[in-house]
């Protein structure tokens, strides 16, 4: 489904992505592990478009979209939820969903989606005309991928959802994100937490300084020596 290949990605004169490649299968949960600042955001924002890519290439579908701007991505069926959730803080939750479907027009089926948000994060029901930036750190996050799926993504790209959650609501989030991928949608998640990440993934890469270093199944790097020291707290 999406193929990422030989990408060299510049922040002005630094040198950020040495060659990456990987690739994600309908379906799939894939996973990238990494510390912080290893290169796994830059490489999401350059399959969204943010980025252009220097050398490389990234495809979807077959379809070359390195050279595409953003919101032509989005209407492929790439949607990104953003590190640190950015949701829109002085709308309120419904129209933060209803923004989340600025490509569509087709408003009978909008609302049915609104309706699927709201039955998957009940929470954002109760709370649909608040402000977003005054709900606590989990329903923006909740609320983030809420809006996320109003585009309706054949492929969802996920960035450190766990960030300065709670455990508990870690836990809830990553269920809802294997409940999402059983649902049909394929996910490529970027995450910290490593062991709640290779826990729900299919494969995994691990990306150190840029490059890509390892890759597997998540059983297996979850069994690697080298993966438990380095991410898996031993």
């Amino acid at each position: 489904m999406l193929k990422v290949d030989n990408i060299n990605v510049f922040y002005g004169a630094i040198h950020a992505l040495h060659g990456v490649s990987l690739t994600v299968n309908e379906g799939e949960i894939v996973t990238l592990i990494g510390a912080n600042g290893a290169g796994k955001s830059t490489t999401l924002r350059t399959i969204s478009g943010l980025l252009r890519p220097k050398t490389g290439s990234v495809a979807f579908e077959g379809k070359t979209i390195s050279d595409m701007k953003a919101q032509g991505i989005v209407k492929l069926g790439i949607s990104q939820v953003p590190e640190g959730r950015r949701v829109f803080a002085n709308m309120s939750v419904m129209e933060n969903l209803e923004l989340g479907a600025f490509i569509r027009s087709d408003s009978a089926e909008i609302a049915a989606d609104i309706k699927m948000v709201f039955e998957r994060f009940p929470r954002l029901a109760e709370r649909k005309g608040q402000q977003a930036g005054t709900l606590s750190g989990g329903e923006q996050q909740m609320l983030a991928m809420g809006r996320a799926l109003m585009s309706r993504p054949r492929l969802l790209l996920l960035d450190e959802p766990s960030m300065g959650l709670a455990p508990l609501l870690v836990k809830e989030i990553f269920s809802i994100i294997q409940e999402i991928n059983a649902s049909g949608t394929t996910v490529l998640l970027v995450e910290q937490n490593a062991n709640m990440a290779l826990a729900i993934a299919h494969r995994a890469y691990v990306v150190e300084t840029g490059r890509i270093t390892l890759e597997g199944s998540a059983q297996e790097l979850a069994a690697s020596d080298a993966v438990r020291k380095a991410y898996l707290g031993g």
